[in-house]
């Protein structure tokens, strides 16, 4: 089973919710609301969505909802091939859901982000694919040191805490204490779970740099992993879990 988030983020206070999971076990599509929803609708007046109107309904379809196929490439396009290189996905894998899963299907026209439920990796580990976020807002002096990072580079986690919107904000720092992203908030709670059990074992490496004109969001491409200890779930948060009662609230293994 794969799956995906679909996070929500507030246009006034641009906090950000995690508001429907959707899962694909290669015969259908099916997409539910999480608490995140009804968290969302609370503090900040979302409404559920037109193609989901009903936050306590599942969704199946044997085609993709157009919610998330409109945020992927034509393969028509001359520059497909360019795209799915970027995202560095390799030939013959770029299913619908590896794609939302990897580029997180930003629009500039919408405030929805996809993000994917992590994994264990060959070896037991905890192992997620991410691209460093908040590059625009950097200086040119941070993107050109992003152009000199090397595949399989280590880089840093430093906690931001002095952060007036987010105390929790990890950066991405290199060997020589150069800030180049900050960690996705997405995965932040599992990171600080992770690192009180064993600091040691999470790591983030540099998985691909994508030189210019390739965009801001999909320059640095980062792989984390860390020790998937006992009891550990990924996203066990209240708000990741589904409003509908009989379907399960784990996405390791839903």
């Amino acid at each position: 089973m794969k799956t995906l988030f679909l996070a929500w983020q507030d246009p006034k206070s641009r906090a950000w919710f995690p508001i429907g999971r959707l899962t694909f076990d290669d015969i259908k599509y099916q997409f539910i609301y999480t608490y995140g929803a009804t968290e969302a609708q609370v503090k900040c007046g979302f409404q559920p969505l037109i193609s989901f109107p009903d936050l306590k309904e599942v969704y199946t379809s044997v085609e993709l909802f157009p919610l998330f196929s409109n945020r992927l490439m034509r393969r028509s396009r001359p520059d497909y091939k360019n795209y799915i290189e970027w995202l560095n996905i390799p030939q013959h894998e770029d299913e619908p859901i590896t794609i939302l899963a990897r580029s997180g299907g930003r629009k500039a026209t919408d405030n929805f982000e996809i993000f994917p439920c992590p994994e264990l990796n060959d070896n037991g580990l905890y192992n997620i694919h991410f691209f460093a976020h908040g590059v625009r807002h950097f200086p040119a002096c941070a993107i050109e040191r992003i152009s000199q990072l090397q595949t399989g580079e280590l880089l840093y986690l430093a906690n931001e805490f002095q952060n007036p919107y987010d105390p929790r904000a990890l950066l991405l720092c290199t060997e020589d204490h150069h800030i180049v992203g900050y960690c996705p908030r997405y995965i932040v709670d599992d990171v600080f779970k992770l690192k009180s059990k064993n600091p040691e074992l999470v790591k983030v490496h540099v998985e691909r740099v994508n030189p210019a004109p390739t965009p801001l969001q999909l320059r640095l491409l980062c792989n984390m992993t860390a020790e998937w200890h006992n009891n550990f779930r990924p996203f066990s948060s209240r708000e990741y879990q589904p409003l509908v009662a009989d379907i399960p609230a784990s996405c390791a293994n839903s």
